[in-house]
């Protein structure tokens, strides 16, 4: 994927398919939309119970070409040891420069894996000090102008959710092509379902949410600031 490429949307993950499972129908509605998006992977997986760095890099390029992803990148941060340092910060904040986005997607900011937790105040910090002009950095200056989070597996009551109901097999697509992850197998038996009851489990999910704003299937996010409403007679989802 060109080193030149520009977004107007990025997402940043701790491990290749977190997006997947929690934003990638929103990544693929705004790239059918025609804007521009990338993902940003903190880490490689090597830690993970199933499959190796190599089954997972070459997974997390054939989802995002299912996404429609125009660039996807993964730093060397080491899984299980996702930490808030200033180098860490400096290396997403030169991602942010370079890529340029207006919307930043970060993980919520509590979370059962602690790489989760910690790559949400991670981004978060780096995004501010990507906006920086005295930061020595190659790139410009830039900061997003939006951060939303992604709330799918928090247990809170989105600020707003994005409907998938058009975008959701495709994005199911997108999560299969882990292969490593999600077929049946010995290793890891004990933590992960059983591929035939993925998609139930995860249709359940999005349902849920959809069913939170009268669509069929929903991804949730959090917004830090209140919303701005300039139009009552144009504000979505009837109230009774």
């Amino acid at each position: 994927m060109a080193d030149n490429f520009q977004s107007d949307i990025l997402a940043i993950a701790a491990h290749r398919d977190d997006v997947e499972q929690t934003c990638g129908g929103t990544l693929l509605k705004m790239a059918e939309r025609g804007h521009r998006t990338a993902i940003l992977d903190l880490t490689q997986g090597e830690m993970g119970t199933r499959g190796t760095v190599e089954d997972r890099a070459r997974e997390a390029d054939e989802a995002a070409r299912i996404l429609k992803t125009g660039w996807r990148h993964a730093l060397d941060i080491p899984d299980g040891r996702v930490e808030n340092t200033y180098k860490n910060r400096l290396n997403v904040a030169s991602v942010i420069r370079q890529l340029r986005p207006r919307v930043l997607i970060l993980p919520y900011w509590q979370a059962r894996h602690p790489d989760h937790a910690t790559a949400s105040v991670l981004g978060y910090e780096a995004a501010f000090l990507a906006g920086l002009a005295k930061l020595d950095l190659d790139e410009p200056p830039h900061r997003p102008f939006k951060i939303i989070y992604a709330s799918l597996y928090a247990d809170v009551r989105p600020t707003f959710v994005v409907d998938i109901s058009a975008q959701f097999e495709t994005r199911f697509a997108s999560l299969m092509a882990y292969s490593s992850q999600y077929e049946d197998q010995k290793t890891g038996s004990g933590l992960f379902p059983r591929q035939a009851e993925i998609r139930e489990r995860i249709a359940a999910m999005a349902g849920y949410y959809g069913l939170l704003a009268g669509v069929q299937y929903a991804e949730p996010f959090v917004q830090k600031e209140v919303g701005l409403v300039e139009d009552l007679l144009t504000v979505p989802v009837q109230s009774i």
